[in-house]
């Protein structure tokens, strides 16, 4: 199927039509047109999940027929992922926001587990049928062959005594039937299933003494292999090795990068130890789970490496088919003769498309983005300059399509986390403010991760400081360059950027015309105290670290919460939070309304029904999107 006839089978489900002008925000502010895309064991099968904007529908297309076999919509409901298990069957996690009665601290984002059958259309919902336990899960599904039949495994919550233990269970996919296969410990934390379909390993932690430790099954019993004291940056479980007969996990014991480690199910001596790059991500065989390769972005190239010399020669055939675009493995078959990739095309956008080594031919499934033309995608370049203070940083520029690159009106975009960074390639977010004609810069400001030990670990203690002034920084840079107005340049930011836009607006004054924070943290102090009912002493201890204070009691928090230091806010802040944001939570924002309103500052809010803290719902995540652009436009004109 052509991406041309693929458009047309979701405009006969969805309605959609064609745009015959320059691209509205809703091109870029809507859900992806295509969400994920995922071959079946055999290859014959690709399940696409894909949407209107707002609503989702899960497609399954028949390659050997070349028909859509299957449309079930899902509406609004938050689908996180879907999997094949074997032919017959897809597992779709779903989450919702929810607060389930008994439970402390429960408001949450709370995964659930399904299966839907393609012969039948229906659609079963996991572990409802387990006494004394949630029917939420942890991490992912695993789908291994056990007694000859495709399984599924899911890690649920079983209460035992009042107290609930992460748990690991076999799924029957024919019946639904759940069967509990180990029982956790109350500091359990992951498990690991096996080739056989068996637990294999445990991951224990506990959070008030930081002990980790790495059981293996033995025999009939278990084995503790591995512990250390991590109070923070705690080993964890990355899976099977590559034979399928040791376990893998990270450990930071060199105070730089995460190595992976192996621990052998035998006994036997471990190998030579993985070196891990920062955020090195595991690849592994779709069926039963082993090692075959990883993949890493260094600096802006995203380097694959497989352990199979058929395996890497594969993909270095199908990168090549797409020069110039950014190519990144999606799914394949059992036989990894069918291959689905995503293609960052930097003038055309991002598009999926499944490669037939058996034909040595590829084609489109579809655009992510389909209301996008070429000319609604700016250029991205790579940025690079020092801060004040002599540190190399890099970053990203988005330019309005076919723009001079002079004296343009900018918005800094800073990245969440902070302990995240921004990556090459389409950025909805970043397209759209580029499309209403200014420039983007989005910054890997010290604290950021993915790019060296050393720039995150210079952000500790430096948030709302260093920081900070490393986007002004950046400004300052472009400025020079003489790529952009300084006296027109605007914040805009989420999560951790929210805070960087709100920190804008009162600690590092005389930057920017306006401010806007999206589910941004604004009292440290708060959001410090709320950490640690989320994720315990760690959450804390995390922060902390970050934000230079001894404890939730050091005044520095005072010092860099923007809601303290309301009073200086000298530009004009709008402020966007979801009523459903279990990350940060909306208390956050009204905290900095009404120091805003105390102090007699302008500043708009805006609250979400609905609205979680990743905007994963199309009307939210369009609001935000319209609401940010016509501040920055009434503030900061573009022309």
């Amino acid at each position: 199927m052509s991406i041309k006839h693929f458009v047309v089978a979701l405009a006969l489900a969805f309605g959609l039509a064609a745009l015959a002008h320059a691209a509205p925000l809703e091109a870029y502010g809507k859900l992806p047109s295509i969400e994920a895309v995922s071959v079946s064991p055999s290859g014959k099968q690709l399940a696409i999940v894909t949407t209107n904007g707002e609503s989702r529908i899960i497609m399954v297309h028949d390659l050997v027929s070349d028909k859509i076999t299957l449309r079930a919509g899902t509406g609004t409901v938050k689908v996180r992922s879907v999997q094949w298990a074997g032919e017959q069957h897809l597992v779709l996690v779903t989450s919702v926001t929810a607060a389930p009665m008994f439970i402390l601290n429960a408001r949450r984002e709370w995964a659930m587990a399904f299966t839907l059958d393609l012969k039948t259309g229906k659609v079963r919902p996991l572990l409802r049928d387990v006494s004394e336990a949630m029917n939420t899960i942890a991490g992912q599904p695993v789908v291994r062959d056990y007694k000859g039949e495709p399984t599924v495994y899911l890690q649920g919550v079983k209460f035992v005594g009042g107290r609930g233990r992460l748990s690991l269970f076999r799924i029957d996919l024919d019946t639904g039937a759940s069967r509990m296969v180990s029982e956790g410990a109350e500091d359990t934390r992951d498990w690991l299933v096996g080739p056989d379909g068996e637990a294999l390993a445990e991951e224990r932690y506990d959070s008030r003494s930081g002990r980790w430790s790495l059981r293996l099954r033995s025999g009939s019993g278990w084995r503790e292999v591995q512990a250390a004291t991590a109070p923070l940056d705690r080993p964890y479980l990355v899976g099977l090795g590559r034979d399928g007969q040791s376990v893998l996990y990270a450990i930071n014991d060199t105070g730089k990068a995460a190595s992976w480690r192996e621990a052998r199910v035998d006994g036997a001596a471990a190998s030579d130890p993985i070196v891990a790059l920062d955020d090195q991500a595991p690849l592994r065989d779709a069926q039963d789970g082993r090692l075959i390769g990883h993949a890493v972005l260094v600096g802006d190239e995203a380097r694959y490496t497989f352990f199979d010399p058929m395996d890497a020669r594969v993909w270095r055939a199908v990168v090549a088919a797409y020069p110039g675009e950014r190519v990144s493995l999606q799914s394949w078959s059992a036989d990894r003769q069918k291959i689905v990739v995503r293609v960052d095309s930097p003038t055309e956008g991002p598009a999926y498309a499944i490669v037939d080594l058996a034909t040595r031919k590829g084609r489109w499934v579809g655009a992510e983005y389909s209301g996008l033309k070429a000319a609604d995608i700016g250029a991205q370049t790579p940025v690079r300059f020092k801060a004040a203070d002599g540190l190399e940083l890099t970053g990203y520029l988005t330019l309005p399509h076919g723009s001079s690159g002079k004296n343009l009106p900018l918005i800094v975009f800073p990245h969440g986390g902070p302990a995240a960074r921004d990556e090459p390639g389409f950025d909805w977010w970043a397209q759209a403010m580029a499309s209403r004609g200014y420039a983007v810069l989005q910054v890997n400001f010290r604290g950021s991760d993915g790019l060296g030990g050393r720039l995150l670990t210079a952000g500790y203690g430096e948030w709302g400081r260093k920081m900070q002034t490393d986007l002004s920084d950046g400004v300052r840079y472009l400025a020079a360059q003489g790529t952009i107005d300084p006296k027109r340049v605007c914040i805009v930011g989420a999560s951790y950027g929210g805070y960087a836009a709100l920190a804008g607006a009162t600690l590092d004054r005389g930057v920017y015309r306006c401010a806007v924070s999206v589910a941004g943290v604004a009292d440290l102090r708060k959001q410090v105290a709320y950490s640690r009912t989320r994720g315990g002493l760690p959450s804390e201890r995390y922060w902390n670290r970050f934000m230079g204070a001894e404890d939730r009691k050091d005044e520095v928090l005072d010092l860099y919460s923007p809601a303290q230091q309301a009073a200086k806010a000298y530009i004009p802040v709008l402020l966007i939070h979801g009523k459903d944001d279990t990350v940060v939570p909306i208390e956050q924002s009204r905290a900095m309304a009404d120091a805003l309103s105390a102090a007699g500052k302008y500043y708009e809010l805006v609250v979400q029904a609905g609205a979680d803290h990743w905007l994963s719902r199309g009307d939210t995540r369009l609001q935000t999107l319209t609401a940010t652009m016509a501040f920055v436009e009434k503030y900061n004109p573009p022309n």
